[in-house]
């Protein structure tokens, strides 16, 4: 497995993490949080990798995104 490969599983893995504790913390659907997240700007930093974002905790990142991206959950 090459560099970019491992790269492309790590994110897979921390997006589906990030969904599941946001459905677990605002009572949603996986189905409703993963739209929410893939919606968000957060979810494109940690696509695009700024700032080397995708590398913080995944419960961070969902703290984060609830408390900067409001508008999204209200």
């Amino acid at each position: 497995m090459n560099e970019e490969t491992l790269e492309s599983v790590y994110q897979e893995n921390l997006e589906e993490r990030i969904i599941t504790y946001l459905a677990e913390l605002r009572n949603l659907s996986y189905e409703r949080a993963m739209k929410l997240y893939y919606n968000s700007k957060m979810a494109d930093k940690i696509y695009l990798g700024t700032y080397g974002i995708q590398y913080l905790d995944y419960k961070v990142l969902a703290q984060m995104l609830l408390e900067t991206e409001k508008d999204l959950f209200g």
